[in-house]
């Protein structure tokens, strides 16, 4: 029987410090269990990330590269190591050393055991801010609300896919990425496993809480028709307040002889509603923008030097 190949793909953005000992973990777990390639993706790092890159693909020829010509993104590096990855399973990882390579090994064996998909669950720690954990549940409960996609509160990028996974999320057309939530979407048979994330070992995220915003309304507006829909009753329901405010107005009018008056309830309602319309338009505007984006027909993402072959 042919032994099977294990991919590994590393997004990486201004990890120099942290690559050579993620590298040196995952090489010692991954010669226990068989052949293996892993694959860094630079994503338009400005510090010394893709030279160490190189030097780790010249002490190991296992070891590849992808550099980007600019930072395209997570999502668009986390892609391009599954478009160029050969092995019969890819599981993607961080650089920062909190995705623990401990957790592989059991990764790979549900995969044995016949499940397509090994996501893992986040799970919260002391040591993390009232305010982070306060946002990711929010996150994951909004999308979850627009979508109506089961996506578990700390769902993380570190997961193992099958190849035939790959191969589906390779065909898929779209543009604007959310992964996550594609690889939910997508079905197969899927296993969930809880880790404790390990402390980043050298630098900071940059993975920022408005970075997280935008990904929450890429995946929301990219999987879902709820947030127009959501708009249409919020207009009708505006639309009814002001029918019951120009009912009252002609009531008064007709009835008590008394008209309303003060510029401070008619601004107060042109604001109102003024706010609505923006809200409303800028809805609309990013379905439009989303098909905008797709119809370009731009590539994800520009490698500027990698050890790989890269299809056109």
């Amino acid at each position: 029987m042919k032994p099977k190949l294990i991919s590994v793909v590393i997004p990486a953005f201004n990890e120099q410090d942290n690559l050579p000992v993620l590298i040196q973990q995952l090489t010692v777990a991954l010669k226990r269990i068989g052949l293996y390639e892993i694959i860094i993706v630079n994503d338009g790092s400005t510090d010394e990330t893709e030279h160490v890159a190189e030097t780790l693909h010249h002490l190991d020829q296992n070891v590849h590269f992808i550099s980007f010509t600019r930072n395209f993104g997570h999502q668009y590096a986390l892609k391009a190591g599954l478009d160029v990855a050969k092995g019969d399973c890819v599981i993607s990882m961080d650089a920062d050393l909190q995705h623990p390579v401990s957790l592989i090994p059991t990764m790979i064996c549900e995969w044995e055991n016949g499940n397509d998909i090994v996501y893992t669950i986040r799970q919260e720690t002391k040591n993390e801010s009232f305010f982070k954990k306060f946002s990711s549940r929010l996150f994951y409960r909004f999308f979850n609300f627009l979508t109506g996609l089961k996506l578990p509160a700390g769902s993380a990028d570190f997961r193992l896919l099958d190849r035939k996974v790959v191969d589906k999320i390779k065909d898929l057309p779209e543009r604007m990425l959310f992964l996550r939530g594609m690889i939910s979407w997508i079905g197969f048979t899927q296993k969930g496993l809880v880790y404790t994330p390990d402390k980043r070992l050298n630098g900071q995220s940059s993975y920022t809480f408005g970075k997280m915003l935008s990904l929450a309304a890429t995946g929301a507006v990219s999987f879902s028709l709820k947030p127009l829909r959501i708009v249409i009753y919020l207009g009708l329901f505006v639309a009814f307040l002001g029918c019951l405010f120009t009912a009252y107005v002609l009531y008064m009018r007709l009835f008590n002889g008394s008209v309303i008056s003060g510029w401070s309830s008619l601004m107060g309602v042109v604001l109102i509603l003024g706010g609505v319309q923006l809200f409303v338009m800028g809805v609309i505007g990013e379905y439009i923008g989303m098909i905008f984006m797709e119809t370009k027909h731009r590539p994800q993402y520009i490698v500027s030097k990698t050890t790989l072959k890269i299809k056109d």
